[in-house]
Formats: C-alpha cells, sequence, structure tokens
C-alpha cells in the first residue's frame, strides 16, 4: 500500500553509504541491452484467447480496440477518476463482500455510527487486500463453492471512525482501539456461486476471524524459543496473540494461506530503555513510526514497556482456513522483513519455492527453498514443510544475470562477529544480514508472482521519489521514480531452486508520452493501457499476467487493474480492464480455477488528504448519505 510504506524513512544504511542501487544497475545494463540480449525469446508465444469473465458500471464507454491481434479480448475502458468503478462493456461487477457485512448467524448488523470491538469480531474487516481462493467441492445443488481469504492490512481510522478526526490521537479511547484492532487480520469466509453471481455463505462452519489482539499464534522454526521474541506477555518467545498489517499474501499447494506481515512499524510508540541491544535493529525496521496510537492504552505495543515487541512481527503467518480451531503459526524461517506476498510454486525436483518482496524503498527481493518436497497425496505431511529450508536475497547484476545470496549464519558475514549468534539472530534481523551480503536495494518491491509455465517471475516494482542520480543501477534505472517499473526473473529451465538467473525489465512505468518520465512501454499500448505504481499482480489460468496499482492517481487517473502482454510482438503492453472508486487502491486479484471469475479487493475508498469519516471523496459502494465509504471484494464475470 503507498500508505503502508515509510515515507520519509529510508532504513537502509547502505544507500546513505553510497551502495549501488537497482537505478543504476539498469541504466548502465539499458545501455547494453543491444551486445547482451534480452530475455523476450525466453518466454512463451503469446496466444488470442477471450477473458472469461463478467459488469460494468453505467455509463461507462469502452475506447475503439487497439490495432492488431492480442491476447486479451475486451474492449479497453477509459482513463478517469470518479466516485464508482468501471469495467469493459459486456462484464459484471458486483459487490461480494463489504467491511460490516455479517459472517455468523450471530453478527449484528453493520452500523458505522455505533461501532465496536464486539461487533467487528463477528463482521467482515477493514481494507481487504490480498485475497486467496481454496476451491470446495460442489454443493448438492453442483453449485461452485470455494473459501476466500483475505487479509485486513490495517485501518483508514478518520475514515473508519466517527468524531475522531479533528481531535486524533487524542479522541482514540480504549474501546476505539480495541475495534481498530479487531477490523485488523484477516477473514475466511465460505463463498457459493448461485444464478445471480457469487455470495457469502453467513454461518458456514469454515467462517473465521483472524484479529491484531484475540487469536493465538504459535512462533515456529529458527527464531522460536528466541530470548529476542520474549515479552512481559509471552516468556516462552513461542506464541503471540494476532498478526499486524497483513498485505499481499499466498495459497499453498496443500491448501494453507500465507498472511504476510508488512509495516508492523505502525503500531508502535516510544522508544527503548537506554542503551537497549534492539535499538538499531528496531531503527533499521522504522520502528516506530507511530502511526496508530494503541500504546497509550495497551502496553505491548509500547517500546519503553515492551522493547521486543516489534520483533513478534515482520513474520509470514501460515493458517488452515478449513479448520477455523487451528492455530495459527508463524514461519520464521521465512525471514523477518515488511512481506509483500508470499506467492509460491513447486520446483522440479518437488521442493516448494516462495517468492517475496520487502515493501520499502531500497530493500530487497527474496525467496525461500524448503529442504523437502512437497506431498501431494498426503496434505498433512506438509504440516512442518515451511519451517526447515533456505532464504535467499537477491543481487542483479549489470549483464543481465543475478544471483541468490543463502541468508545463513556463518556464510560469509553472517557471523558472530557481526552480531549474529544465531540462525534465530539472522532471521530476526533479516534485513541487515542482506546489506552485508550485498543484495541489490530496490524500487520498493511488492508482489512477486512465479510462472511454473514458463519459468519467470514478475517483480512489482512500485516506485521511488527518493533514488538519486548517482544511486541508479541496471534494475533500478530511474532516479525520482515516481511511476515504478516491473522487472522478469528468468529461472533458468524452469529450475526455481536456482541460485543463478537472468533478469530484465518488462516496462517501465509512466506516461509514455513525457519525455521527462522516462518510461518504456510497447509502442502499440493505448493512451489508457499505461499506467503508474504497479503493486499487486496475478497470472490467470491461461497463464496471462495482471497488474493492479497503487498510487496510479498520481498519474490524473484512478488506480486499476490491466492486462499485461509479456511475449513476442505485443511484449509491454497494458491493456485497462478495471477502475476503482477515487482514493482507493485495487489489490489481491484472484481468479477462479477456471478463469470464469475475478475476484478483486477495493481498499480504502474515499481516502485523500483531509478526507474524513464525515467528508470522504466518495460514499461507494452504498453511496447513502452518512454511511462512509466501505473497502469491499467484488466478483467479476463475463455476461453470459
Amino acid at each position: 500500500m503507498e500508505t503502508g510504506e515509510s515515507e520519509d524513512n529510508t532504513s537502509n544504511p547502505r544507500i546513505a553509504a553510497g551502495a549501488r542501487t537497482m537505478n543504476e544497475i539498469i541504466e548502465i545494463r539499458l545501455s547494453r541491452r543491444a551486445f547482451l540480449g534480452g530475455l523476450t525469446a525466453t518466454t512463451l508465444t503469446a496466444t488470442t484467447m477471450s477473458l472469461g469473465l463478467g459488469g460494468c458500471a453505467k455509463g461507462e464507454q469502452s475506447v475503439p480496440r487497439q490495432t492488431g491481434t492480442l491476447e486479451f479480448d475486451f474492449e479497453e475502458i477509459r482513463r478517469g477518476l470518479d466516485t464508482t468503478h468501471h469495467v469493459p462493456s459486456g462484464y459484471t461487477a458486483d459487490i461480494l463482500i463489504r467491511w460490516g457485512d455479517p459472517l455468523f448467524d450471530d453478527s449484528p448488523a453493520f452500523d458505522p455510527l455505533r461501532q465496536s470491538e464486539a461487533a467487528q469480531l463477528r463482521q467482515f474487516g477493514y481494507n481487504n487486500d490480498y485475497l486467496g481462493f481454496v476451491a470446495l467441492p460442489a454443493d448438492a445443488a453442483g453449485r461452485a463453492r470455494g473459501l476466500l481469504c483475505v487479509n485486513h492490512e490495517y485501518v483508514s481510522t478518520e475514515l473508519m471512525l466517527p468524531n475522531v478526526a479533528e481531535q486524533y490521537p487524542d479522541s482514540m479511547t480504549a474501546e476505539l482501539c480495541l475495534t481498530e484492532m479487531a477490523a485488523h487480520g484477516g477473514t475466511v469466509v465460505e463463498i457459493v456461486e448461485t444464478a445471480d453471481g457469487w455470495r457469502p455463505v453467513t454461518g458456514s462452519r469454515y467462517n473465521r476471524r483472524i484479529t491484531a489482539h484475540q487469536t493465538p499464534m504459535e512462533f515456529s522454526g529458527p527464531a522460536a524459543d528466541s530470548p529476542r521474541l520474549m515479552t512481559n506477555e509471552d516468556p516462552t518467545g513461542r506464541t503471540a496473540a494476532g498478526t499486524l498489517n497483513n498485505c499481499a499474501g499466498g495459497i499453498t499447494p496443500w491448501g494453507t494461506w500465507l498472511m504476510a506481515e508488512e509495516n508492523f512499524n505502525y503500531y508502535f510508540l516510544g522508544t527503548p530503555p537506554d542503551g537497549h541491544p534492539e535499538a538499531k535493529n528496531h531503527e533499521r525496521y522504522g520502528v516506530p513510526a507511530e502511526l496508530f496510537h494503541w500504546g497509550r492504552h495497551f502496553d505491548r505495543y509500547e517500546l519503553s514497556k515492551e522493547p521486543n515487541e516489534p520483533n513478534r512481527y515482520g513474520w509470514i503467518v501460515e493458517v488452515d482456513p478449513m479448520d477455523p480451531t487451528s492455530t495459527p503459526r508463524k514461519r520464521t524461517a521465512l525471514g523477518r522483513f515488511k512481506h509483500e506476498g508470499a506467492e509460491n510454486v513447486i520446483a522440479p525436483d518437488g521442493r516448494l519455492v516462495i517468492y517475496m518482496g520487502d515493501d520499502q524503498r531500497f530493500d530487497y527481493v527474496y525467496k525461500f527453498v524448503s529442504s523437502a518436497s512437497v506431498n501431494a497425496e498426503n496434505p498433512s505431511a506438509n504440516a512442518d514443510l515451511l519451517d526447515d529450508g533456505t532464504l535467499y536475497v537477491a543481487r542483479f547484476d549489470v549483464d543481465g544475470s543475478m544471483e541468490w545470496l543463502p541468508i545463513v549464519h556463518g556464510h560469509g558475514p553472517l557471523t558472530a562477529e557481526n552480531g549474529f549468534a544465531t540462525q534465530a539472530d539472522v532471521l530476526i534481523e533479516t534485513r541487515r544480514a542482506a546489506d552485508l551480503l550485498g543484495a541489490t536495494p530496490m524500487d520498493r518491491p511488492e508482489d512477486v508472482e512465479p510462472d511454473p509455465r514458463t519459468g519467470s517471475v514478475w517483480v512489482m516494482l512500485t516506485n521511488n521519489h527518493k533514488r538519486k542520480p548517482e544511486q541508479v543501477d541496471a534494475a533500478n534505472p530511474r532516479a525520482e521514480n515516481l511511476f515504478g517499473h516491473i522487472v522478469q526473473i528468468v529461472e533458468p529451465d524452469g529450475d526455481f531452486t536456482s541460485t543463478r538467473s537472468r533478469w530484465e525489465i518488462l516496462v517501465k512505468c509512466g506516461n509514455p508520452d513525457d519525455p521527462s518520465v522516462g518510461a518504456d512501454w510497447n509502442p502499440l499500448t493505448s493512451e489508457n493501457g499505461w499506467f503508474g505504481s504497479p503493486d499487486n499482480c496475478a497470472i490467470d489460468p491461461s497463464g496471462r499476467l495482471w497488474v493492479a496499482t497503487d498510487g496510479n492517481e498520481d498519474t490524473g487517473a484512478a488506480d486499476g487493474l490491466w492486462a499485461m502482454s509479456v511475449a513476442g510482438d505485443l511484449r509491454g503492453t497494458g491493456k485497462a480492464f478495471f477502475r476503482a472508486p477515487v482514493g482507493a487502491e485495487v489489490c489481491g486479484p484472484r481468479f477462479t480455477p477456471d478463469g470464469e471469475s475475478l475476484f478483486l479487493s477495493v481498499q480504502h475508498p474515499g481516502d485523500g488528504d483531509d478526507a474524513t469519516f464525515e467528508s470522504p471523496r466518495t460514499r461507494w459502494p452504498d453511496f447513502e448519505d452518512g454511511v462512509p465509504p466501505r473497502p469491499s471484494v467484488l466478483a467479476i464475470r463475463k455476461e453470459g
């Protein structure tokens, strides 16, 4: 999320010390492209296919199709900015579930003027981000069913709560803070496809709320039991009360849900006691950011009282959505940083590979390779698969090669002499370990999506306005990069476990008609097909790439979803499919296995400077006086 990255806190000390950045690498890389060659030939040839989806907001006009054969057979929508959402003609976009909607038979009705912790614990949470889909057997009527797994990243306090804006944070009582905590976390909700579209199943035995404060969790893997995870509430270092700031994520091959904890630094106030050993560690993670003020009422968020508490966040959390009584586990082997996503793939040798971005300017791209293979026949045999493996961080080289550097205690500088007594220390301070290894500082790496068909991995780099001309590198080629870019990694022969790979830039985002931007798109991209600030992405069942944005409003148009051609003559062509209401970010594109439905998250609609509960920029999706904008999940299908 754009507001989720610490705008004024570039915490990587290597940047201040003059380390070559990704932009420097990219510029040199581009200048040598003619000699070195690109990756285009390594990708699959594009095929023309129809998008099997569905709806359009009333009044939306489509633009003429681009000339030539396209992978994506829909009429592109126009750029714009207004109070509602838009999809192409011939498609329907239904509101599937909104913040405050009931999940259980005893859920209270949504009442925005009388919100409470008790009510929110039984309702759909706020700011839905990642969407995962776990298919269920069809019901007795033959209708398709599934579990939607939804991350609730954070709350937009002044949009969510009435009568707090003018005196924030003094207006935040303990009860209001608890209401915010209850709106964080995640939701599992059963959905069913009816003749009128997808609908939630209120009272399903699978439905569950996970929150920031009332969901017991366990630590597992190398950092569990570390004294650095111990607090007054948990002197064992093995349990946690909940999860914070869950951004993107993933679904494993055995059907569990991976929740990625991102901007956990937002929730802490104060400073550790003088001379506390965690002070430098907290600085590298931007702790405290003091965006939320829970620490005024609850000791666990006040560093002077609980200096170890931030170490308990920034992990990947594994949840079994089929069992609402199961205990989620924070998988420490996957490292601690501002996780954006945990998309994964089974390598040819059967091991699981999980790709992750650290969503802050000048931070890194990672992957985790399990030690054991996935057991496809017995899902329960994979229960501890994520506790043992190797975490790697990426170094992008000028010649188009890249190396995955192992983050392993005793490897290179990761020794006791540098403050790493154990692998637990390495994982708790993953960022500092990656610094010492010489990883490439990136322009806000967010979603990282592997494609098992091609061996490609798509890296969304959202933006970095802080990159100076002397800091550009081959993989991050623009100074003051306001609009981001997309990098393609190609793992050799589809071996996702490889430690040597190649990389190329797909597009440099922004307006191609403005030379000062330095954008790079296929010339076939229309005036509506380019965008800025790529964030989440998805590969549909036909192998095609879709990109959602967070920050495109900086280009003068709403955030949305674009189809991206990645191969052949159309490589680097964007095509606009969905447009969000003003102030909203688009997240979590997720297709059903048959490709007939697309689920999209729209979070913080109506947000912006000076926007409040009483005066938002839109009241989407209800458009009722006195009802605030409500983050929602949409289900999109093709008519008929």
